[in-house]
């Protein structure tokens, strides 16, 4: 099916769970603290499909960075929620956490937009300036190798984490079930379970592609010595995204080539600390919410329980009280 229709899918791990996208829905599947499975699907459709302006090269991968980061606050705002016993959510209104989620994720976002740019654009900066280098060229390798390797001790500390461990093997889940899809299996659990947890087209893959492609494109404006320099090198950011875009599409096409197979390598290893080997009940969440991303409808399943029928019987009894 995947073969025939050549549809892309992707994804991400969430609490507890998994959002897929296909291009024309998103869907969230949450392994509730009861053992059944919530859905979440709905139609979407990328600003890149909507215009041609920005589908065009480079810009479309600033798009869809932009687009992924806030579907994917979205979905683990849904996780999170799910993912809590019900005796420890609050007791606010229905209309009360709606505005509150919402400013959560509108926070979150512009958080995590100014934490990355700090962490992994602007200390490399400072510490490669405190080195005292005048030379352009050893400037920006020595602030490449700073930003390569904060990234990889970020990764090396969170990975500490059990938390973090049982999201990284939901990200292996959600590798598998793609898999699986793309070789035109039937989506089982048994179909999926064979594959490795490591796709050359994850994110992981993708922020090395960026810090690696940053490194080019840095060496090409020379040392930054003033505020308005290293400003400038920001304003970079969403054209190394769009180049990296670019890059890992093409080595998605080109996957024969022992060239391309060599350049994607880095991502594939970072993955072995971002995507870990999942269990069976992982590998059914992924998969649910692979379906759901399809279409599925999943009528008479008594494991998978829909957001919405849930959303009405909270309605319900806040009518009856």
């Amino acid at each position: 099916m995947a073969s025939e229709k050549k549809i892309n899918v992707g994804g991400q791990a969430v609490i507890e769970g998994v959002m897929m996208r296909s291009p024309e829905r998103v869907a969230v599947a949450v392994r509730r603290p009861d053992g059944k499975i919530v859905l979440k699907s709905d139609p979407y459709q990328s600003f890149t499909k909507r215009n041609k302006f920005w589908n065009l090269p480079i810009i479309r991968g600033a798009v869809i960075l932009i687009e992924s980061m806030v579907l994917g606050v979205k979905a683990l705002t849904f996780s999170g929620d799910i993912a809590v016993a019900e005796e420890e959510k609050k007791s606010n209104s229905k209309k009360e956490q709606k505005g509150i989620s919402k400013l959560w994720m509108a926070a979150t976002i512009a958080f995590s937009l100014i934490a990355g740019l700090a962490l992994f654009f602007y200390l490399p900066l400072i510490l490669t300036d405190l080195i005292g280098i005048k030379s352009g060229f050893w400037f920006n390798l020595v602030d490449g190798f700073f930003r390569i390797s904060i990234f990889l001790l970020y990764l090396g500390v969170i990975a500490m984490w059990k938390d973090i461990q049982r999201i990284f093997r939901y990200h292996g889940a959600e590798h598998q079930s793609i898999f699986a899809f793309e070789d035109g299996k039937e989506l089982t659990v048994e179909n999926a379970r064979p594959y490795k947890p490591h796709h050359p087209r994850c994110g992981t893959s993708f922020i090395m592609t960026v810090l690696l492609i940053s490194i080019l494109v840095f060496l090409t404006l020379g040392r930054p010595d003033s505020i308005v320099d290293r400003l400038i090198r920001l304003a970079f950011v969403p054209l190394i995204g769009g180049i990296s875009y670019e890059a890992i599409k093409l080595s998605d096409k080109k996957m024969n080539n022992p060239i391309v197979r060599l350049m994607v390598l880095p991502g594939l290893w970072l993955q072995r600390i971002t995507a870990l080997k999942p269990d069976d009940s992982m590998l059914e969440v992924a998969i649910v919410a692979l379906k759901g991303s399809l279409g599925e409808k999943f009528s008479g399943d008594p494991n998978v329980v829909w957001a919405d029928d849930l959303n009405q019987q909270e309605a319900s009894l806040e009518q009856a009280k």
